[in-house]
């Protein structure tokens, strides 16, 4: 069985490398997965399909980020379940060259080798930005006027 240093491992070396059909197997079938620092507050994925659907949706814009894991430090805690985090995903956009640095703190519950709950504090701006997606970001951000 995968300690949870290992999952967590597993899991950001494979948002990068893939295949990302396998990554929602690191997931309990019911399970609870949320980004609290979001500036649009998505609602959580609770199940594992919903994490399938999540890793293996295409992307929103035709953008490739070579990237990696780096900086990671994984601290234990009193509970031998839960883990806390610290990393940040670094690389290039292959298109454009531009390099990015996204930082990352996982607050992760793992039983048996599988995540059950998960509250992933992501550097959305600098993510957004990667992506080539801030301009849409600050567009979902203002207020909407109705016309009259």
């Amino acid at each position: 069985m995968r300690s949870p240093r290992e999952t967590f491992l597993r899991l950001v070396n494979g948002v990068c490398d893939g295949p990302y059909e396998d990554l929602a197997d690191l997931y309990a079938e019911q399970t609870n997965v949320t980004h609290p620092f979001h500036p649009l507050g998505p609602p959580p994925l609770r199940s594992r399909g919903e994490l399938h659907e999540h890793f293996t949706a295409p992307p929103l814009v035709e953008r490739t980020l070579n990237r990696k894991p780096v900086d990671i430090t994984v601290h234990e805690t009193a509970d031998p379940e839960v883990i806390v985090a610290e990393f940040a995903y670094q690389g290039r956009v292959e298109e454009t060259g531009e390099a990015f640095t996204v930082r990352c703190v996982f607050v992760m519950r793992i039983r048996d080798g599988l995540i059950i709950e998960s509250r992933d504090y992501i550097d959305h701006i600098a993510s957004a930005r990667a992506w080539g997606q801030l301009d849409s970001l600050l567009t979902a951000l203002r207020p909407q006027h109705p016309t009259s």
